[in-house]
């Protein structure tokens, strides 16, 4: 009897130290819930490898330097590759708070790169308050190191 003792203790205390193992990310979630994967940090080097009629489905996380304040509906990221990732989130579906600027953020979705056109970028520095002097210094297109976000986890 004592055979099947052993095996249930041993089996629970794998499993207690399998949980115990994982690290606990706590915040909010925007858009879609998901799993962090523990390759993450591996992964801010995908824009090395693209071309501009390339996407990735991946995460990334980063320190967001910048949100939207007008409805909160895009920001940029600062990678540790030290890049900036400019993330809109998908089909408009949920925007992240206005003052989220500073805080550690985790994406899960599609990575790509993008030449943006004078007109959007004008958009999207009046959005983040530019000056009408910022803006006028913009013209030409730019290539953007662009994210879709379909979830994203703010970190507390």
């Amino acid at each position: 009897m004592r055979p099947f003792n052993i095996f249930p203790t041993v089996f629970l205390l794998f499993l207690v130290n399998m949980i115990m193992a994982q690290e606990v990310i706590t915040g909010n979630y925007f858009g879609e819930t998901f799993t962090i994967e523990e390759e993450i940090h591996e992964q801010e080097l995908v824009f090395d490898q693209l071309a501009i009629t390339d996407t990735v489905m991946t995460q990334m996380t980063g320190k967001i330097k910048e949100v939207c304040q007008a409805k909160g509906c895009w920001m940029n990221v600062a990678l540790d590759s030290g890049d900036e990732v400019f993330v809109r989130f998908k089909d408009y579906g949920f925007f992240v708070p206005k003052d989220a600027a500073d805080k550690t953020v985790y994406m899960n979705g599609l990575a790509f790169l993008e030449e943006m056109s004078v007109e959007d970028q004008k958009h999207y520095a009046k959005d983040s308050g530019a000056s009408e002097v910022e803006i006028a210094k913009i013209t030409e297109p730019a290539h953007i190191l662009r994210f879709e976000a379909d979830g994203v986890l703010i970190k507390d």
